[in-house]
């Protein structure tokens, strides 16, 4: 464990206690939050995650570099894919995600934001607009089911950044639309668009390219996880993927190579390495790609994620688990 993962690990130890409280807690630190308006059931499920509201930096209107220019990202390292209609496409490295966890950004008129968790490696892109309004998110410091809690700038409330879904203020019960977006390795992504485009390096000082979260992804437990294991002795912290309330073990999908099924063609392949096992994220153990279709062969909203976190925000969803 990382000096800076064990720092949060004390941070939110010593700030949970006084987090779980009331919701009158936060109103210092969130004033324009409607704390009367929430779906939360039990406020104690709300946790400080270590670093304060923002602590976590997001960012805003990335620059971006070619695919010619960029020399200091490594074939295997994970990147998280963007294609919108008439623009070049854009990647979005793991190597800043895992360091800012939420880029805004806009490409061909649609806004959206490349969230990530690395507590739950959950990695869905948001349609930016809701109800007729842009909104722009940060990262708020909490964690719920050790999921990241965003929330956006214009009215302060609270968003499950796994779901989509806002929890807490003014925007209660609105749902964020995913677009459909992969995580892949930087090769795939380089050789398929030559003429792409890749986020740069942001302007913090941070060791980008490492992984605070060493060995993450192969503990016995999620960190500040306190809800059931998932069913068919699925290992809490494994891989799977979601489409919509469904969930395919990447084991399954790695044995298979490819997969039709639920009128759905999935297929994985090897060369991404992972984000968060070494020091080095690329020397990270290789997980592979997958990438998800529809019968026409458009590329389907998706979520690579840890079973515990579909567990705990799709109770009643159906595992895949073949026969």
């Amino acid at each position: 464990m990382t000096e800076l993962f064990r720092g949060l690990v004390f941070a939110a130890v010593m700030a949970g206690g006084a987090a779980i409280a009331q919701p009158t807690f936060w109103t210092s630190e969130w004033p324009n939050t409607n704390f009367e308006k929430t779906t939360v059931e039990n406020w104690g499920d709300i946790r400080g995650g270590g670093p304060p509201r923002d602590g976590i930096p997001a960012i805003d209107a990335p620059k971006f570099i070619t695919v010619a220019d960029s020399q200091d990202i490594a074939d295997r390292e994970p990147v998280v894919t963007v294609e919108v209609d008439g623009q070049p496409a854009r990647s979005y490295p793991l190597r800043y995600l895992v360091w800012h966890e939420i880029v805004n950004d806009e490409a061909g008129g649609l806004p959206f934001a490349v969230t990530y968790c690395p507590l739950c490696n959950s990695v869905p892109v948001f349609d930016r607009r809701v109800d007729g309004k842009t909104l722009s998110f940060g990262v708020s410091g909490k964690l719920r089911g050790s999921n990241l809690i965003m929330y956006d700038r214009e009215t302060e409330s609270w968003w499950q950044q796994a779901t989509g879904e806002a929890i807490v203020g003014d925007m209660t019960g609105a749902e964020l639309k995913q677009i459909p977006a992969w995580q892949e390795s930087y090769s795939e992504f380089a050789t398929r668009n030559p003429d792409g485009l890749v986020m740069a390096e942001p302007d913090w000082n941070r060791t980008y390219g490492t992984n605070p979260y060493v060995g993450y992804d192969s503990a016995r437990r999620p960190f500040l996880y306190n809800g059931e294991d998932p069913p068919h002795d699925i290992p809490a912290l494994a891989r799977i993927l979601r489409v919509g309330d469904k969930a395919w073990p990447l084991e399954r999908l790695r044995q298979a190579g490819e997969l039709t099924e639920d009128g759905l063609t999935i297929t994985w392949t090897a060369g991404q390495a992972s984000a968060l096992d070494t020091r080095r994220i690329s020397k990270g153990r290789d997980v592979g790609t997958i990438r998800v279709r529809d019968a026409q062969g458009r590329d389907v909203p998706h979520d690579i994620m840890f079973a515990f976190s579909f567990n705990e925000f799709w109770p009643d969803g159906k595992w895949m688990v073949g026969n």
